[in-house]
């Protein structure tokens, strides 16, 4: 009985010494950001199940600060922190990443548009004989105590409070076949989603495509309407703490959330329609295997109860998330009950 219990004082002494890693810290600079998801050499290494403490540049890598400022002075668009080497992880594997708290650090945000860019702007996508916007630029200042910030017009004294809700705009994995893919890009690979559910509170789940999955973050939003269609969100710096744990053996072909109340799928495709399409063919995929209805009784199911959002509508694929209520759904599948991929209702 003595053995029995010294081994098991040892068993919970490690749990309890596991659980109590320190977080990963890392610190980004305007020198350190990467402007690709591409196999690199990792700012940091964590292990399955920890916790990572980081911070990200706006779209525009801080630099935008006061009336008079211009699109020329960036460097680059949306610069990425990372990245992130998750020990174990291999392709053929599931990267998630619970999202924990992101905050927002910064007093102000921007927006912006300029030629070339936008649902509405006259793109290498969309040729028009007409001519281009002028380069705009807004400032937003936050207030942190009534957690909005505030809109306020150029061209008259209008002016508006909006809520905040803080997620990445880019979040994503290194891509495979050794493909290195701009940072304004969402594809299969996550990246430039620009989907406000990449927020605290949900789940992100890629598949892994290379070694560590090598995980970029970036791109902070303080709020967005749906569509993105002027190119920007309220564009601002986040300060960040996430959890990274590898599903083994497990793949997926795109990117997906998750959270108590509901399971998504996105589709990052040109036309949009072919986006809506992805999306739904992986929800009505995960339905069917996690969840045991047939793909028929899925898609049907979908017709009646399922959500789309589009989350934005301006780069180089479009971005449509699709979503279900759990409610709607049966119990887990015995089989994958304790999978992370679909947590219980």
């Amino acid at each position: 009985m003595r053995h029995v219990s010294t081994i098991s004082l040892l068993l919970i002494f490690a749990a309890i010494t596991l659980g109590a890693q320190s977080p990963v810290q890392y610190r980004a600079t305007i020198q350190t950001v990467k402007y690709v998801y591409a196999t690199a050499e990792p700012v940091a290494r964590v292990a399955s199940g920890g916790i990572v403490e980081t911070n990200t540049l706006d779209c525009f890598g801080n630099v935008l600060q006061k009336p008079g400022d211009t699109l020329s002075m960036v460097k680059g668009d949306n610069p990425l922190t990372g990245p992130f080497y998750v020990e174990g992880a291999e392709a053929g594997d599931t990267l998630a990443v619970k999202i924990l708290d992101l905050q927002i650090d910064s007093n102000q945000g921007v927006g912006a548009f300029g030629p070339g860019f936008g649902a509405l702007n006259a793109t290498n996508y969309t040729a028009m004989l007409g001519p281009t916007l002028p380069e705009k630029i807004w400032y937003y200042p936050i207030d942190h105590a009534s957690n909005t910030a505030t809109f306020r017009a150029l061209d008259s004294k209008f002016s508006v409070s909006i809520p905040l809700h803080p997620f990445f705009g880019c979040i994503g994995v290194a891509p495979a076949g050794g493909e290195a893919r701009s940072s304004i890009v969402p594809a299969e690979f996550g990246g430039n989603m620009d989907s406000p559910e990449a927020s605290v509170g949900n789940t992100v789940y890629f598949p892994v495509n290379v070694p560590g999955a090598l995980l970029y973050v970036g791109d902070g939003h303080a709020a967005m309407g749906d569509g993105e269609i002027a190119g920007t969100a309220i564009e601002v710096p986040l300060s960040a703490r996430f959890q990274v744990s590898v599903i083994k053996g497990q793949k997926i072909g795109w990117p997906r959330f998750e959270n108590e109340d509901a399971i998504m799928t996105v589709g990052a495709y040109r036309p949009v329609d072919d986006a809506l399409r992805i999306a739904f063919t992986e929800l009505v995929g995960w339905i069917h295997r996690d969840y045991g209805l047939s793909e028929m009784d899925a898609y049907e199911l979908l017709t009646k109860v399922g959500r789309i959002r589009l989350s934005e509508m301006v780069d180089p694929n479009y971005v449509v998330v699709a979503s279900v209520e759990k409610k709607y759904l049966p119990a887990k599948r015995p089989s994958v009950a304790g999978s992370p991929l679909a947590s219980d209702k």
